[in-house]
């Protein structure tokens, strides 16, 4: 009997490569163990608002109106920039692998990486920062600032570079400082409880918050507390990480309650918070699930487990509200939102007026342009490329839609992608699943 279910299993397993032309659903069902989706393993219990899954083409007479493209030449957030947005990259191309480098570190490498000064900066598990020469080819520094007993603890290290210090927060409460050019620990402090987000930089100040949903100020300069904003907690910690973004005036920050917070840069004091959790259950805290922030320096972009709100960044307004929510983070492009929702549609809408521009089911879109029958694929990235929407995808292919909402190509890359890719210098850049660093233009 049991020969029998596995010789089944197996023939099930099979079915999922159907797909001989481009292989762009090969090994799909490995894959899925692999994807680091936000809303993974989630129970809907809101039935209120059926989900967004309507086809919608664009109007003949509209037309986007983009930004010239970008040379990007640094990736110091990990987010890329403090509205936690990208441009419209230039790159030369998606075919072709300019360069690999060997191993990095044999630890698991984080997600997330950095560019400075042809320098990248990653780090892993073993809370290892390594720098590596793009012009030398080399690994030049790796750094590890925890003492043996730690050793066996796995690290969560966020980073944030400026000019040639990084500051670092972890999962053990450690926030510290390290000047990569002099190999060195400028300051360091234990603030016992875990760092749980990114890390933003307004003049001297680090910004960051902990799993308790506390909010800190941090001088820059030598570690010390500038201003501590407690915000709710949460009973249960569930796979949403808390987020920050900023503008020229505000901090933006959604912890784990489901709240969204306004805090003056300059003043460290809360202007404005609205509490976005609209999850039905005993305890609703704990089911909050939310996507990275993105804003403009008028409105700000949050999608939840279940909606996609735009907000008024002065006063807290919603000023649309839709029923579909965000699987990766989304696109603002101008006055453009662009996302995949829930339900694997491609969606574009107008920041100001609330339209929707066009929604498209993103599997449809690929079964038709290959001839073939329907199938769920899994979502990495969403950017801007030489004026193209570009969908990254978790087995390393790439869709390229054209502003109209329609696919040009399926591409794949020559290396599988493992990290979130960079784009430096028309080039991009990640880490394999190797731990090998692969240039592609």
């Amino acid at each position: 009997m049991r020969i029998f279910l596995l010789s089944f299993i197996f023939i099930i397993f099979l079915g999922c490569s159907f797909d001989n032309k481009s292989g762009i659903w090969k090994n799909e069902s490995k894959i899925i163990t692999e994807n680091n989706d936000e809303f993974s393993q989630f129970k809907d219990l809101v039935t209120t608002n059926s989900p967004y899954k309507k086809e919608l083409k664009i109007k003949d007479n509209f037309k986007f109106s983009i930004p010239d493209l970008y040379s990007n030449s640094d990736w110091t957030d990990i987010f890329y920039d403090q509205y936690n947005n990208s441009k419209n990259f230039k790159l030369n191309g998606l075919n072709r692998k300019f360069f690999q480098s060997k191993r990095i570190t044999r630890y698991k490498l984080d997600n997330y990486f950095l560019y400075q000064n042809d320098n990248i900066i990653s780090t892993d598990q073993a809370g290892n920062i390594n720098i590596y020469s793009l012009s030398d080819k080399k690994k030049i520094v790796t750094f590890n600032f925890y003492k043996k007993r730690y050793k066996k603890n796995v690290k969560k290290l966020n980073i944030h570079v400026e000019n040639n210090i990084i500051y670092v927060s972890d999962n053990l409460g450690y926030l510290y400082s390290f000047d990569y050019y002099e190999n060195r620990i400028l300051w360091a402090k234990n603030f016992k409880i875990p760092f749980r987000s990114n890390i933003k930089i307004f003049k001297n100040k680090l910004i960051l918050s902990n799993q308790n949903n506390h909010l800190y100020y941090i001088d820059k300069n030598n570690g010390n507390i500038l201003k501590l904003i407690p915000t709710e907690e949460t009973v249960v910690k569930n796979k949403f990480v808390n987020n920050i973004s900023l503008n020229s005036a505000s901090t933006f920050f959604l912890n784990t309650f489901g709240s969204l917070y306004s805090i003056d840069n300059e003043k460290m004091e809360i202007k404005w918070f609205i509490n976005l959790n609209e999850a039905s259950s005993i305890n609703p805290s704990d089911l909050f699930l939310g996507n990275k922030l993105i804003n403009t320096k008028e409105k700000i972009v949050v999608t939840t487990n279940y909606f996609t709100y735009i907000m008024d960044s002065n006063t807290g307004t919603i000023l649309h509200k839709k029923n579909f929510s965000s699987l990766i983070k989304p696109l603002i492009i101008k006055d453009y939102l662009f996302l995949i929702s829930k339900n694997d549609f491609l969606i574009s809408l107008h920041l100001n007026t609330g339209e929707i521009i066009f929604s498209h089911d993103v599997n449809k879109k690929i079964a038709d342009f290959l001839n073939t029958n329907k199938k769920k694929i899994k979502f990495k990235n969403i950017f801007m490329i030489n004026n193209k929407i570009h969908i990254f995808l978790i087995n390393s292919f790439v869709l390229v839609f054209d502003l109209n909402g329609n696919i040009e190509k399926i591409t794949k890359l020559p290396v599988k992608l493992n990290s979130n890719p960079i784009f430096i210098n028309d080039s991009i850049i990640f880490f394999d699943f190797k731990n090998k660093l692969s240039i592609v233009n």
